[in-house]
């Protein structure tokens, strides 16, 4: 299943966003939620009737922007919780397929005290995980890019913050060329908890958010590793750039 992140026109309304991708022959939408794009109890069955009258279904990728389920000071933390709980409320009644969701992050706080940031952090994707579980919605956990805060950048960590957990992963591709670039044993030891991903292209650096084709990425390798029954989902910077990336992939997949 081949769709798109809202990421791309994210300076646009959302009704605008699923307007506009209606001309494409997509399976799915990715919605970003925040920001012009967020989802509340109020707007959402607008929106999901959009989707329905295009003939999409949607990923939500949770919230992320000041928000840290490993934060320390726990009425932050509480606070992150709750959007991310409605959140999975919400893509539950909108039949989403999944939400996608950010590791927490370090702080200069969580940095002198790493053992609690591992507790306090385990602890949130726990409580996630039971949630989504109850609720019914997969929650899958997004690989990060090279940045000095950010947590869950290699295989071997996002393993580490599912195990013990029913949660799923979100292989970022992009994401995982600026770190170590070994999607190989990325897949390897997530196997089929692998149920998203993301696909975007960058100089091996810098997160960038390029079109396919654009950066270094392998993309003749890369693509022809990744598991083919699962969503994948263009993120990238802008409508042109997602043009460019979905007639990329639609020649890959003849």
């Amino acid at each position: 299943m081949i769709g798109v992140s809202t990421y791309v026109l994210f300076d646009k309304s959302l009704g605008v966003a699923l307007y506009k991708f209606r001309e494409f022959p997509l399976d799915f939408v990715e919605i970003m939620n925040e920001g012009y794009h967020l989802l509340d109890k109020y707007n959402y069955k607008l929106h999901l009737e959009s989707l329905e009258s295009y003939g999409m279904k949607n990923v939500i990728h949770a919230p992320f922007s000041d928000l840290n389920i490993g934060a320390l000071n726990e009425k932050l933390r509480r606070v992150t919780l709750e959007i991310i709980f409605e959140t999975l409320e919400i893509a539950h009644e909108m039949g989403s397929l999944l939400v996608v969701l950010h590791p927490g992050h370090y702080s200069p706080l969580s940095s002198k005290f790493p053992k609690a940031y591992e507790k306090v952090h385990k602890r949130s994707l726990e409580e996630i995980d039971r949630v989504a579980e109850k609720i019914g919605i997969k929650v899958a956990l997004e690989n990060m890019p090279k940045f000095p805060i950010l947590d869950g950048q290699t295989a071997e960590r996002i393993y580490e913050l599912i195990d013990g957990t029913n949660l799923y992963v979100t292989f970022d591709v992009g994401h995982l060329y600026t770190v170590t670039k070994n999607y190989i044993e990325f897949l390897e030891l997530l196997g089929d908890r692998i149920i998203h991903i993301h696909l975007h292209d960058n100089n091996g650096e810098s997160d960038s958010h390029l079109a396919l084709g654009d950066g270094v990425i392998p993309w003749d390798d890369v693509l022809k590793v990744l598991p083919k029954d699962i969503t994948w989902s263009l993120e990238v910077r802008s409508l042109d750039d997602f043009k460019k990336s979905f007639e990329f992939l639609k020649s890959y997949l003849k």
